[in-house]
C-alpha cells in the first residue's frame, strides 16, 4: 500500500513568521501534535511539533517566538508514492510518529503511527516502529 492511501491530506500549515502561540492554538484546535511550516507556495522549510514547542520556546522562558525559532528544520519526509512499509521504517529509524509527506517540495499530507495501525496488514510494522519511536535516544539535542 501506498503512503497517499494512508495519509491526511487536510494539512494546515504556518508560516516562519507565525508567532509560536498561534501555531499552539493551530495544533490545540485541530487536535494534532505538529504544524509544517511552509513558504507562501508550501514548500516545505520544517516542521513544528509539540515537543519543539516546549523545548525551544517554553522551557526556555521565550513564548515570544515565531514557528521560524523553534521548527525542526532537517525535515523528514516520505512522498505520497513510497511504500507504507518504507515510511513505517523511517520513523522508526528517525524516532518521529508523524512523518510529512512531500511531492515536488511541498506539503501534501501527513502520514502517522496510527494511520499505519488502522489498516490491518500494518499493524506489526506500527507496533514494531513504536516501540522504535519510544526507545531512549542516545543523542542530546
Amino acid at each position: 500500500m501506498k503512503v497517499r492511501e494512508l495519509m491526511t491530506t487536510n494539512v494546515s500549515t504556518a508560516g516562519v513568521d507565525t508567532p509560536i502561540d498561534q501555531v499552539a492554538k493551530q495544533m490545540r484546535d485541530l487536535d494534532v501534535g505538529c504544524i509544517p511550516v511552509c513558504d507562501q507556495n508550501k514548500n516545505a522549510l520544517g516542521i513544528v511539533t509539540d515537543r519543539d514547542i516546549v523545548i525551544r520556546s517554553v522551557s526556555q522562558g521565550n513564548t515570544r517566538v515565531n514557528a521560524g525559532d523553534v521548527m525542526s528544520s532537517n525535515l523528514v519526509y516520505a512522498t505520497p508514492e513510497m511504500h507504507a512499509h518504507e515510511a513505517a521504517e523511517i520513523m522508526a529509524k528517525h524516532q518521529i510518529r508523524r512523518l510529512p509527506v512531500v511531492e515536488n517540495g511541498r506539503i501534501v499530507g501527513i502520514l502517522a503511527i496510527g494511520d499505519l495501525a488502522t489498516v490491518n496488514i500494518y499493524v506489526n510494522e506500527a507496533g514494531d516502529a513504536l516501540s522504535d519511536i519510544s526507545k531512549p535516544s542516545t543523542t542530546k539535542m
